[in-house]
């Protein structure tokens, strides 16, 4: 490959395999390949890039994912077309590579559309294909505005992280958002590595895990013995780091307490099938407060021996506010002092010539039956949980409707009135309802004008991921709860109907656990949170800005020389 290239921006061009070696001789094939070839490789590389992801994580898959990318970048770079052709050629490889990466990552979706066939098997290629398909337009913009930044030396990979990591928070935020799979759960799901999200948080991680991955690219394409190998040694140093951190910052000994507390998490494994409805409500009650009283061991008596019973998102087919029988047999079970944390959906009385609203809810029951606290679920899942508003009335004529059966879909709680839940016996509770628990920063209540800032005691998180049976999906939902430990400095309380049920130490330390697919009850003490506030709890994702802010200007810097 020569050191200029007729048309194409002589600053950012002329990359070349100039090391030797078979490493150099793929770089040099990835960087030649043009056409349905190059696209090819880069959906294969992005799926590679899964492989990172919980349940394998394998960091060296996304190491090999991301240095493809950056070759794909640098063949582009040395287009005939002009420097908007190569832009609009690495916008092309972006959306491939995000297509691999999302349909490789996220394939478990369909199984919510085998749950009920007869009505939504037509719409699974629109959730296994389409969804990825368009969330692969963010990567499109960040591999462009990688490309507007691209350079000669190892400053192009500052230009990569900054295009990715900023495609990757504009994914978490623009229209509702969908951080699943982030690129920092490369190193967000390893006990040493995870601990620097106290300070950067997700989308911080998501930086550096694109640098560091993407540092071999150099290995084949550096000019001189320095810019071949620096990058690689400076990632190494910077894993090495963020390890050194890690260990610093765990403590030798488990997490103290909070004294007279005992926790009780009830997983019933309940499938999403036909005995699951409301008819079979007596039956879906007994199964519940048997699990709840079973004894655990010969010398326990069941709910006697706990202070708190916590039973799954979406406990109840049917609204068990308005159903006095099922109150009283759930009254009945628990004596005084002994309180029920549960997930149900609820209704309100609608107003004169309105329609019924219904939330999805985290409701507190003791004896009596006295209904105590509720927490309303904020943010909801398009077309799971709603139907989005434009689309709605259409989507509606047609005959399609949300998954959850719920007549116009389930009305969000109010943002201003997301705050924390009040049980008895437990500190503050910030309470989060299925896929809530996976935005980075949102874990806190809205802090009041002029107010203290709010301080839980530990995170709540009910779900329901029956719809995805046993597969990556549960295990991914997991990790990235468990990951908000860490950020807010809390513990995490984690009930799931089919698993993964979990008590997490505010270090991310799994302190109890059941699996997937289990029927089981799992008693626990609640760990303390820390004292004050982690970094991230208090400055959010600035730390995250400020890296940001300098990797731009390094890029900028060295595309101005032409390094």
């Amino acid at each position: 490959m020569s050191h200029a290239i007729e048309g194409a921006d002589a600053r950012s061009a002329p990359v070349r395999a100039s090391a030797t070696g078979p490493l150099a001789h793929l770089a040099q094939w990835v960087m030649l390949t043009s056409g349905w070839r190059r696209l090819l490789i880069a959906v294969l590389a992005g799926a590679a890039g899964a492989l990172a992801m919980p349940p394998f994580g394998a960091l060296p898959a996304l190491v090999l994912s991301l240095s493809v990318a950056v070759w794909l970048i640098d063949g582009a770079a040395t287009g005939r077309r002009g420097n908007r052709g190569a832009v609009l050629a690495c916008a092309l490889i972006g959306w491939a590579w995000g297509f691999g990466y999302l349909t490789a990552g996220l394939w478990w979706l369909g199984s919510a559309f085998l749950v009920e066939a007869d009505e939504f098997l037509w719409a699974l290629p629109l959730g296994v294909i389409g969804l990825p398909a368009v969330l692969a337009l963010f990567y499109a913009a960040g591999f462009a505005l990688a490309r507007l930044l691209w350079s000669r030396g190892p400053a192009r990979l500052a230009a990569f992280a900054l295009g990715l990591s900023a495609c990757e928070w504009l994914r978490g935020h623009l229209f509702t958002g969908f951080p699943w799979n982030t690129l920092g759960m490369a190193l967000g799901q390893n006990l040493w590595l995870m601990q620097s999200a106290s300070v950067i948080g997700l989308y911080g991680l998501t930086l550096l895990a694109v640098l560091i991955a993407s540092a071999p690219a150099t290995l084949a394409t550096g000019e001189t013995v320095r810019g071949r190998y620096a990058p690689a040694l400076a990632a190494c140093l910077a894993l090495a780091a963020l390890a050194l951190f890690g260990t610093v910052r765990l403590p030798a000994s488990p997490s103290a307490t909070v004294a007279g507390v005992r926790l009780r998490l009830v997983q019933p494994n309940l499938n999403q099938d036909a005995k699951f409805r409301p008819e079979n409500r007596a039956d879906i009650i007994d199964r519940y407060i048997e699990l709840s009283d079973r004894a655990a061991a010969p010398n326990r008596t069941g709910i006697a021996d706990v202070t708190h019973v916590i039973w799954p998102e979406s406990a109840f087919p049917f609204l068990i506010q308005r159903d006095p029988a099922s109150l009283a047999r759930i009254a009945a079970a628990f004596p005084a002092g002994r309180q029920l944390i549960t997930g149900a959906a609820r209704a309100e009385e609608p107003l004169p010539n309105e329609r019924p609203r219904f939330f999805n809810s985290i409701l507190t029951i003791s004896a009596g039956p006295k209904l105590g606290d509720l927490y309303d679920k904020v943010h909801l899942v398009p077309f799971g949980e709603y139907l989005p508003g434009p689309l709605d009335a259409v989507l509606r004529a047609v005959g399609v409707r949300q998954f959850v059966s719920i007549p116009g879909g389930f009305t969000p709680g109010a943002r201003s009135g997301q705050r924390l839940l009040d049980v008895p016996g437990l500190p503050p509770v910030a309470a989060t309802i299925c896929y809530e628990a996976i935005f980075p920063g949102e874990i806190l209540p809205t802090r009041a004008p002029g107010g203290p800032p709010p301080v839980p005691g530990l995170i709540l998180n009910l779900t329901n991921d029956a719809w995805f049976g046993d597969t990556p999906g549960p295990r991914q939902h997991f990790a990235q709860a468990r990951l908000r430990a860490v950020e807010e400095g809390l513990p995490l309380v984690r009930d799931a109907n089919t698993g993964i049920s979990a008590v997490v130490d505010p270090y991310g330390r799994i302190t109890a656990s059941l699996p997937v697919g289990v029927e089981g009850i799992l008693d626990a003490d609640l760990p303390v949170r820390l004292p004050g506030r982690t970094l991230y709890a208090g400055l959010g994702d600035w730390p995250f800005a400020g890296m940001f802010a300098g990797l731009g200007l390094m890029a900028l810097l060295a595309k101005r020389r032409g390094t």
